[in-house]
C-alpha cells in the first residue's frame, strides 16, 4: 500500500511539473493585448536592422504571412494600396514571413514591389517571432499605433480605414 501511495505522489508531482512547464511555455507565446507595447527587432532580408521601438510616431502594420498562403496573397493588393497611399503620411509595414525558402521570398517581394522590411528565419510555422507571439494562422495583421502599442490584431478588410484613423490621432 505504501508503494502505491508513493507512486501516486510521484505521479502527481510529475503532473504538476508538466502543467507548470506548459503554462510557462504558453505564457511566452501569447500576443500582446490591445494597448500593450509590441517589441520586435530583427535583421531583414534586405536593408538595415529593424526595431519597432524606432518607429514610434508612425502607424505600423505587422503582417504575418507567407508566399504559399492563398489568403495572404489575396490580401496583398489591399496592403500595397494602403502602403502607397499612406506611407508618406507615416504608415510603415513590417513583414514577418513564415516561408522556408529565402530565394522564393526574395523573388516574390521583388516581383510584387514590396519595399518594406521582411523578417525571415526559414523555420516556416516555427518562425521565431510568430511563435513568440502565438501566431497560429496567417494572414495575421496587427496594427501598432504611433505610441508603439497594439491597436488591433485583426485589421483584414479594414486596413486603410484603421490606418487613417490612427494617423489622425
Amino acid at each position: 500500500m505504501k508503494s502505491i501511495s508513493r507512486l501516486l505522489l510521484v505521479a502527481a508531482s510529475l503532473l504538476g511539473l508538466l502543467v507548470a512547464a506548459s503554462a510557462a511555455k504558453s505564457s511566452k507565446s501569447t500576443p500582446p493585448q490591445v494597448g500593450e507595447p509590441v517589441e520586435i527587432k530583427f535583421h531583414p532580408v534586405k536593408g538595415k536592422n529593424v526595431n519597432l521601438a524606432d518607429m514610434k510616431g508612425k502607424v505600423v502594420l505587422i503582417d504575418f504571412w507567407a508566399t504559399w498562403c492563398g489568403p495572404c496573397v489575396a490580401e496583398l493588393p489591399n496592403v500595397i494600396a494602403a502602403y502607397k497611399k499612406l506611407h508618406e503620411k507615416g504608415f510603415e509595414i513590417v513583414g514577418i514571413s513564415l516561408d522556408s525558402n529565402k530565394d522564393t521570398l526574395a523573388r516574390f517581394i521583388k516581383e510584387r514591389d514590396m519595399p518594406w522590411p521582411q523578417y525571415f528565419d526559414g523555420k516556416g510555422w516555427d518562425n521565431e517571432i510568430a511563435t513568440r507571439y502565438g501566431v497560429s494562422s496567417i494572414p495575421a495583421m496587427w496594427l501598432v499605433g504611433k505610441d508603439g502599442k497594439l491597436v488591433s490584431t485583426n485589421v483584414r478588410g479594414q486596413l486603410e480605414a484603421m490606418v487613417e484613423k490612427e494617423l489622425a490621432k
